[in-house]
């Protein structure tokens, strides 16, 4: 797969990996780059059938299948411990890997994930594959932004939307490959493993998400030993690229704690200016 390593370069320096969502690409991180790059090391990576890792998604495939990709992949560069941040899929991908390998993550930010699948997240699935299947790659495309992005956001950035239709439609991931890995999303049921998930985990949700409901993250929270819920109030699902600097600090005070914060309801309901 392919992968990038930016900023320390010191060997005492601590790693943090990114795990994209659904588009599976490691360029969904470009502005976290800079505030994580000053304290740690940063792998992104795109996805085994995304991107720039061209593959076929076999069927059957599976969160674990997409867990073992990346592990292998961290163990081929040597990186043995690190801190994990993932991003809907990425963070269902961190939670496997929690299970898989917990000797491996240190601390770990799951990003608008669910231990179960919502029946608002799964209404919103079930209206994108009828696109992709009815009507084709480009309105799946152009419908995206509807479920990422709060409407004023869009509005302000229009010409960034269109740029960034074209370019996902001309790199799309393949239609069975996108529809594999989202069946292998919709089908995986935490709820029972997530007690016996020891890794500190914070929750991180945007209160505007349209496509996951805010409370996933806190019931997600709630059901690990040592998991804690952060909550924006504005952003939506991509919260990420929306309102990057109230993320970025999120993200910071949390895997820069040398102990587990002393709340497991971290409420962070100050809404910054849209950028």
């Amino acid at each position: 797969m392919y992968f990038e390593i930016t900023g320390q370069h010191s060997p005492s320096a601590k790693t943090v990996v990114l795990s994209a969502g659904l588009g599976g690409s490691g360029s969904f991180w470009q502005p976290q780059l800079a505030a994580l790059g000053e304290h740690f090391r940063v792998v992104t990576y795109d996805q085994f059938g995304t991107g720039r890792s061209p593959g076929v998604i076999p069927s059957g495939y599976t969160l674990a299948d997409m867990a073992a990709e990346l592990a292998a992949l961290l163990q081929r560069q040597h990186i043995e411990r690190y801190h994990f941040v993932g991003h809907a899929l990425g963070g269902m991908i961190g939670l496997q890997l929690a299970l898989t390998h917990p000797q491996c993550i240190e601390r770990m930010v799951a990003v608008n994930s669910w231990p179960e699948l919502d029946s608002q997240t799964r209404r919103c699935f079930h209206v994108r594959q009828d696109l992709l299947l009815n009507s084709g790659v480009a309105a799946y495309v152009r419908a995206q932004p509807l479920f990422l992005y709060p409407a004023d956001w869009l509005s302000r950035n229009a010409s960034l939307i269109e740029h960034e239709e074209a370019h996902q439609t001309a790199h799309f991931q393949g239609m069975e490959n996108l529809l594999r890995r989202l069946n292998a999303l919709m089908n995986r049921d935490f709820r029972a493993e997530l007690p016996h998930i020891k890794t500190p985990t914070l929750a991180l949700c945007a209160t505007d998400d349209l496509l996951v409901p805010y409370p996933c993250s806190q019931a997600l929270a709630e059901l690990m030993p040592y998991g804690e819920w952060a909550q924006m109030s504005y952003g939506g699902h991509a919260m990420s690229v929306t309102n990057s600097e109230q993320f970025n600090g999120i993200l910071l005070s949390y895997l820069l704690l040398d102990t587990s914060l002393s709340s497991n309801a971290l409420t962070l309901n100050l809404r910054d200016t849209p950028q």
